[in-house]
């Protein structure tokens, strides 16, 4: 059976070794969810609404010793941990509450002719069994923001985490058990690629909720067949700050929405678009404050800036940095790698066909974009194959309107960056970004399947 190493991605030492699920453990995971259908369909939603209390309340317990694991595993700061934890709290916390709110309606036939005197019961059910597929980069908050939904709606969880985060999984998945999901109900797996795809094409399955990259999303719906498929594929989001906007927060907004997390998140600020009317006092600003960032081990509380997840993602972004120099790009501060960690980067004058633009690049890099019409940027962005979320700072109500009404995005956040998200918003993107939407209430919605009686 194969297996991999778990490397801190600071010290680079091994921090466990790991086993892959075997194609009949995998089977016999999913097996054992089919028999938790029957459990399910036993619970009352406050009892299920009770069980994912005691979950938050168990995360409550051990949130520090999960961050820390986490920090460990794909080196994220210790700080961020806490908070990703936090978060996932409140995810758990809000998916108990929608357990009791999943409410139907009823329906007059003879609101439309002719008369026929039915009545319809519009109720939700749970679809069966939903595969849960998390990524690297917040490894507890997005596991939860699919198994506190699957869960309240009634679906029985089969539940891989990334590779990288093998340990903090089965933490979670500990919790889980420990706060009243039975294991035939929720069940953890980590096959390799020949066993994961054996899974997705699976007959059981009914739902798949990805989160990932838009490469293993097609080869994802290309194997599923006929299931529903939830996608959330990351994005290549923008940052606008417009002539009246406040260089101050923005610039404040776009080193935490780009170099925390080491960058290497779905929504960071990945896009800076400045009007030339305060390119510079932005540029300068940015600068400043970028050079103040403290940098290295991620387990101090002091660090901004720690590595990214491994070397082969240090790697692509050196590759695209240098690519960009390359074709007549001007490093202003940054371009510099100690082991896993890459300082953070401020880039302009960058050609439009650059990978580091033109792709979503998942790492501390800022790349300044000059602009004198929004027109131009609203043109450049529609040609973009992402449309995850969008940021702009701005007062003026038709910018707004206009970039609301323009950007084919999932949300547009006003004097605020596209990381925004906030655990009971809808979130989701357009194009190569995903289908389908997360945010508590709105998942469950997507894992529940609509039936009528009419009578």
């Amino acid at each position: 059976m194969s297996s991999y190493k778990l490397l801190n991605p600071y010290s680079m030492e091994v921090i466990t070794e790991v086993t892959y699920t075997s194609k009949e453990d995998a089977l016999a995971a999913l097996a054992l969810l089919e028999k938790g259908r029957v459990i399910q369909k036993r619970f009352a939603p406050f009892e299920r609404a009770q069980i994912l209390g005691n979950l938050a309340q168990l995360m409550k317990r051990d949130k520090e010793k999960i961050a820390a694991q986490i920090t460990q595993e794909m080196g994220k700061t210790l700080s961020d941990s806490l908070v990703e934890m936090d978060r996932a709290i409140t995810t758990v916390t809000l998916s108990s509450q929608e357990a009791i709110r999943i409410n139907g309606e009823v329906l007059n036939s003879d609101a439309f002719a002719p008369r026929r005197d039915k009545r319809g019961i519009v109720e939700h059910f749970p679809l069966g069994i939903v595969f849960a597929i998390t990524p690297f980069n917040f490894p507890i908050n997005l596991s939860v923001h699919k198994i506190g939904p699957a869960f309240a709606a009634g679906n029985c969880i089969l539940f891989k985490p990334g590779p990288q985060n093998y340990l903090s999984g089965k933490m979670l998945t500990s919790l889980c058990h420990e706060a009243g999901m039975p294991v035939e109900t929720f069940q953890m797996v980590n096959p390799d690629v020949p066993v994961m795809s054996e899974l997705t094409k699976h007959t059981s399955i009914n739902c798949i909720s990805f989160t990932g990259g838009v490469v293993a999303a097609k080869a994802i719906a290309q194997n599923a067949g006929l299931k529903k498929l939830l996608f959330e594929l990351g994005g290549n989001d923008p940052l606008i700050v417009m002539p009246d906007g406040d260089v101050d927060l923005a610039v404040k907004t776009a080193i935490n929405q780009r170099f925390a997390t080491a960058g290497q998140r779905c929504t960071a600020s990945k896009k800076l678009f400045i009007h030339e009317s305060l390119y510079d006092s932005f540029k300068n600003k940015l600068l400043e404050e970028t050079k103040k960032l403290v940098i290295g081990n991620p387990m101090d509380p002091e660090t901004f800036v720690g590595p990214v997840v491994n070397a082969k993602a240090a790697d692509e972004i050196m590759r695209r940095l240098d690519q960009a120099v390359q074709k007549g790009a001007t490093i202003l501060t940054g371009h510099k790698r100690e082991g896993n960690i890459i300082y953070p980067t401020v880039i302009e004058n960058i050609n439009s066909d650059c990978d580091l633009i033109k792709e979503e690049t998942f790492g501390p890099v800022i790349p300044l974009l000059k602009f004198n019409k929004l027109e131009e940027v609203i043109s450049q962005l529609k040609t973009s194959a992402f449309g995850l979320q969008a940021g702009v700072f701005t007062n003026d109500l038709r910018t707004i309107k206009k970039l609301y009404e323009e950007l084919d995005v999932g949300a547009l956040a006003v004097n605020d960056g596209p990381g925004f998200r906030a655990e009971h918003f809808p979130f989701g993107g357009m194009k190569e970004s995903g289908m389908g939407r997360e945010g508590v209430a709105y998942a469950i919605r997507e894992m529940s399947a609509v039936k009528t009686l009419i009578f």
